[in-house]
């Protein structure tokens, strides 16, 4: 079976629905079709995500992509609001803070100077300010702290079901079926075939398929600097709360941990072999989250897990930054993925950019050819400092 559509996007999580919905939301009078291999998303990346939202990035690029996609969540529920049933997404602005000590602090004074050339209102504290934040928070080896109050947490799973649903009330057509490989004719993208042996031809097509992005693009001979990693997210209760709600505090160690309603979460990048796993161990959090929470707060000493996951980063090996715009050996291959656990915080202003890129040929909201695939033979990688 053969079918004609204009746009192909491969994968239905937070960034390709977000292309999709800007671009029929933009003025794209074509049709756009979305396919996606996992119809509850029970593996997808996005619901797996720790949902958080912050501009304490250490390149310009990245601080204005989580600038935009921070106003846009502001208005998100109104904005992606079908048949008068709003989009919530429990968007909790309770800041971000980076702890520091030793040399972490110069670096944080460095960064403090790019963000607020960019607006954003981030600001040093010294160690004893920390408390009031934080009140229980131990501050003996520290120096002090990045903190950023318009920065915080949001449901993943819900923004990404806003995208869906306003992307079909658009037009949008959402297709549950595993892509098998991109279709190609005499150096241009042709469409796609899937798993089942049906073919979608479309002069466009996206990849956004996350952890499966590399495979992809392998199999039509065009190789991404992207691996699989696991990440695991532990949510546990304490004995004794504490007194303020959380904003999302990453440690010096890399430990974060935040609220999660009434119960935290916290998740670490640890160090493991490039693969698709979604097991989780209890072990984790016992052997090498735990010591770091309770040394930091006294709080943490207490603790009871509930349960716990595992989400897979799109990890880029070169830069650990996102690869946005067209293939340059491909005309209508188009990519969005390696985003190395950012994914959920840009997804509105590479939806945005992309539909910008495709309709006009060109960027206008934010100009994101920093992270076009031609950096890598160029030698002009985008280092991200600020990678949790």
């Amino acid at each position: 079976m053969t079918k004609h559509t204009d746009i192909i996007i491969v994968g239905g999580g937070v960034v390709g629905s977000s292309i999709a919905y800007n671009l029929l939301h933009d003025g794209f009078e074509g049709s756009v079709t979305i396919f996606e291999k996992d119809k509850i998303y029970e593996f997808a990346s996005t619901p797996r995500s720790a949902g958080g939202l912050r501009q304490l990035f250490t390149t310009g690029v990245n601080i204005q992509l989580s600038r935009y996609g921070l106003q846009k969540y502001r208005t998100f529920s109104d904005d992606m609001m079908v048949d008068g049933e709003a989009a919530e997404i429990d968007f909790k602005q309770r800041g971000y803070l980076f702890l520091a000590k030793d040399e972490n602090m110069k670096q944080l004074q460095e960064q403090l100077k790019l963000q607020q050339y960019y607006g954003v209102p981030a600001k040093l504290m010294a160690k004893e300010e920390l408390h009031d934040i934080i009140p229980e928070l131990v501050i003996d080896d520290l120096q002090g702290g990045l903190y950023c109050g318009e920065d915080g947490y949001l449901d993943p799973y819900s923004v990404m079901q806003g995208y869906v649903r306003k992307t079909r009330e658009l037009g949008g057509e959402y297709i549950y079926g595993d892509v098998e490989t991109i279709l190609t004719e005499r150096g241009k993208a042709t469409g796609v075939r899937l798993v089942n042996g049906d073919v979608y031809q479309a002069p466009i097509v996206i990849n956004c398929a996350g952890p499966w992005a590399p495979e992809l693009s392998e199999r039509i001979g065009l190789p991404l600097p992207i691996v699989p990693l696991k990440r695991q997210i532990i949510q546990f209760d304490i004995a004794e709360p504490f007194a303020n709600h959380l904003p999302l505090t990453i440690d010096p160690s890399g430990v974060y941990f935040r609220h999660e309603g009434s119960s935290l979460i916290t998740g670490f990048s640890e160090n493991v072999k490039p693969g698709i796993d979604f097991r989780w161990k209890r072990s984790f959090f016992e052997d090498q989250l735990w010591p770091v929470l309770a040394e930091r707060v006294p709080n943490f000493e207490r603790a009871k897990i509930n349960r716990g996951w595992a989400g897979i980063y799109s990890h880029n090996t070169k830069d650990q930054n996102a690869i946005i715009g067209e293939h340059p050996q491909l005309d209508g291959y188009y990519m969005a993925c390696g985003f190395s656990g950012h994914g959920m915080q840009q997804a509105p202003g590479v939806g945005k950019g992309l539909s910008e890129l495709i309709r006009k040929g060109r960027y206008e909201t934010l100009d994101l050819n920093p992270l076009r695939f031609e950096r890598f033979a160029r030698n002009e990688l985008v280092i991200e400092g600020a990678v949790v």
